[in-house]
């Protein structure tokens, strides 16, 4: 089975008897403050149009030591019966977004979920990376651990007591100020070996939670905006293509193109991926893109563009393809 393992030489930060995740950790002096906050939050007046309106909930924001962790989201997940939505943030290379956020769009297995869990234990629940969670619609219940592995839990009130009596279990109480690595000046960073090359990436785990989850990119493919909402107009898009043939063998490509959109950057490193020389035809091989980012000006110099061709961001275009090999 593949697998992932912490890179041993991390060391990880303590403030008296709290622990801090390998992957996330303050940098100032700051008092760890375990607890919870709680709100009551109306029904939505206008929801995403992919899902029901959210209803009335309950909104649980958690702190604990991290050893806390991993043995309360077992108790959590096993509120979750039947088929969920799988959610997935990712700090990735997009160099106007700071989150790559997935969320699966079809229900899959609870079992499947938890699996991964299992088997990508150190990913999940130590690398300052990534953030991941679940929810259902009926009855509509929500459970996210961030990248700052802060728990965030929304339920319908029916459900209030039986979170607060999970709460209580682990000496976890109501407080106004609850603080983790997030409520200072803080550091994120991957946690992986990568030196094994028996052991997967952080890029190979999240590909493979990708398919296990069914999970897409949960952003407006209609526009190119940043995190602030500004129009970006036209960018570069760095793109990689994956074939995926019988027996799960892989080939990749990169694409480089010129878009406005990621609906247009997409179809257009599909089509070139398809024209590349050799490409296997559709009914022998699967194609999607693993990757999707978009480079700022003053990084596509780093981009392998083939010389003499153009850089600029106008008109919407093929720059470049090949294989990776």
């Amino acid at each position: 089975m593949s697998r992932c393992a912490v890179d041993t030489s991390l060391k990880r930060h303590l403030i008296g008897d709290f622990q801090f995740p390998l992957g996330v950790y303050p940098v100032e002096d700051m008092e760890p403050k375990p607890g919870y906050t709680m709100v009551f939050e109306p029904a939505d007046a206008d929801a995403d149009a992919e899902f029901e309106e959210w209803p009335d909930r309950y909104v649980f924001d958690i702190v604990m030591s991290h050893q806390r962790l991993e043995p309360f989201c077992r108790q959590l997940f096993s509120l979750f019966k039947g088929r969920v939505f799988p959610i997935l943030d990712v700090l990735g290379r997009d160099d106007f977004r700071e989150i790559d956020p997935y969320i699966a769009y079809d229900l899959i297995g609870m079992d499947r979920f938890l699996e991964c869990l299992r088997r990508y234990r150190d990913f999940f629940y130590e690398d300052g990376l990534c953030g991941f969670g679940v929810m259902t619609e009926e009855p509509f219940f929500y459970a996210f651990v961030d990248e700052h592995k802060i728990v965030t839990i929304r339920a319908e009130p029916h459900m209030k007591e039986r979170i607060e009596a999970l709460l209580r279990s682990f000496d976890l109480e109501p407080r106004e100020d609850p603080a983790g690595a997030d409520a200072t000046a803080h550091e994120h960073r991957g946690v992986l070996n990568s030196a094994d090359e028996s052991l997967l990436t952080f890029d190979q785990i999240v590909e493979d939670l990708r398919d296990e989850w069914r999970l897409l990119l949960n952003i407006d493919p209609t526009n190119n905006v940043d995190d602030e909402g500004k129009d970006l107009g036209n960018t570069i898009w760095h793109c990689v293509a994956r074939f995926m043939g019988d027996e799960g063998r892989r080939r990749y490509a990169e694409v480089i193109v010129a878009a406005g959109a990621l609906e247009e950057a997409e179809r257009m490193a599909m089509d070139a991926a398809e024209a590349l020389p050799k490409a296997p035809p559709p009914d022998d091989a699967d194609l999607i893109l693993v990757a999707i980012d978009r480079v700022a000006p003053d990084r596509v110099g780093e981009l392998q563009i083939p010389k003499g061709e153009s850089a600029d961001p106008e008109p919407s275009r093929i720059i470049s393809s090949r294989w990776l090999e």
